[in-house]
């Protein structure tokens, strides 16, 4: 009862793809593969900006700083 064999695997893969459908589940598998891109990309960058020299990092967090302010505005 703990383990299911390949044919279970391929009963609900088969079902998987019936009710999404090979497009849908193609653009969930692209936008799974960008995010987990972009979070090494973001990791492999926080390990630069802490490997770096201080005069460097401080150089950088005065760049992140830059905010635009922005007016909310309310619906009538």
């Amino acid at each position: 009862m703990g383990s299911f064999s390949i044919w279970h695997w391929l009963v609900v893969l088969l079902i998987v793809v019936l009710v999404f459908g090979t497009k849908k589940l193609k653009n969930i598998g692209q936008d799974l593969g960008g995010a987990v891109k972009g979070f090494k990309d973001g990791m492999k960058e926080g390990t630069e900006a802490a490997d770096a020299p201080a005069s460097q990092v401080t150089h950088q967090e005065g760049a992140q700083k830059t905010t635009i302010d922005v007016e909310a505005k309310q619906k009538s």
